[in-house]
């Protein structure tokens, strides 16, 4: 099925309502950037903003805004409105769940970024004791309770299968239990919750996880799209070193080839001599988090010694 949003628009000039955050030069300045008020998406946007040199830094405890740095403004709002936010150039760019994003079917909004957090699933999902094996099985007709009345729309028109919405806001489980639905289509992490009450799923409509978004007008050329580039680069290089681990070790210079296969790194190891006789070297690599166990057994079988492993902040290719 197809749920991706209808084609972004060509980017030209800067949206209207950005007009105040142009200088007499045509270029941006502090560009505004939309973050859930709360919640596991909010503590994770701002850890990862902090973790690309953009802390944070608030007037007050309860403040709305808050400075990224030199660049960025960060406006606090409810995840649901982000996409809308964004959209309509209230702010240039945007974090909030791509489930949203695809809900809001915004063409201004443009995907920069899979941030990675917030991952969880869209899916449909029916009593134990509904006969249907999967979404196309079920009838014309079928009351589908929802706060996704658009993906739940545009998923059952690509099976051909009408269906009656019925809205709700929260606690969609409950809706097939009371007779007021026949499915429901909500976001499950685990399945756990469904399982619990009594429903089982039948079909996923779509995989969610955090984005960052921006205004497409807002970002289409000179400074705008430079800062789009320069943000998605920062943030991007955190979360492509949050896998990976820098290793350093001394390891004796004639066994150096099986080193350089143990140790590929990004581009090979870099290699230093080590003041002694001549006998070792030092090797330093940037290895894959999951692969630190085999590849520090392997080392000490070729007699690596001194080995360090430590974290490492960003990591740009």
């Amino acid at each position: 099925m197809d749920t991706t949003r209808a084609p972004i628009r060509s980017r030209g000039a800067a949206h209207p309502i950005l007009a105040h955050n142009v200088n007499e030069k045509g270029q941006l300045q502090m560009m505004r950037i939309a973050i859930p008020n709360k919640g596991r998406l909010s503590e994770e946007a701002l850890s990862l903003f902090e973790k690309a040199g953009l802390r944070a830094q608030f007037r007050a405890d309860r403040a709305l805004v808050a400075r990224l740095g030199d660049h960025f403004q960060a406006i606090f709002v409810r995840a649901q409105d982000i996409p809308e936010f964004v959209a309509d150039g209230a702010a240039e760019f945007g974090i909030t769940g791509l489930d949203l994003v695809e809900e809001n079917n915004r063409p201004e909004v443009e995907e920069l970024l899979d941030l990675g957090f917030g991952r969880c699933r869209l899916v449909v999902a029916a009593r134990d004791e509904n006969p249907a094996q999967h979404p196309s099985d079920l009838p014309d007709g079928s009351r589908v309770a929802t706060s996704f009345p658009g993906l739940a729309k545009r998923y059952f028109a690509s099976l051909d299968t009408a269906i009656q919405v019925v809205p709700v806001s929260g606690a969609a489980e409950i809706a097939p239990h009371l007779g007021v639905a026949d499915v429901i289509v909500d976001l499950t992490s685990t399945g756990s919750t469904l399982r619990v009450n009594g429903l089982r799923e039948l079909g996923t409509i779509l995989d969610s996880s955090a984005r960052l978004i921006g205004n497409s007008a807002a970002l289409a050329e000179g400074a705008g799209s430079q800062t789009a580039t320069e943000l998605t680069s920062a943030l991007e290089s955190v979360l492509r070193a949050q896998k990976k681990r820098y290793l350093m070790t001394n390891v004796p210079k004639a066994r150096l080839d099986e080193v350089r296969q143990v140790l590929p790194g990004i581009s090979g190891p870099t290699i230093v001599d080590v003041l002694d006789q001549g006998t070792w070297v030092a090797a330093h690599a940037v290895v894959d988090e999951d692969r630190l166990y085999e590849t520090i057994a392997a080392l000490k079988e070729l007699g690596a010694e001194g080995i360090l492993v430590t974290r490492i902040e960003r990591l740009l290719p």
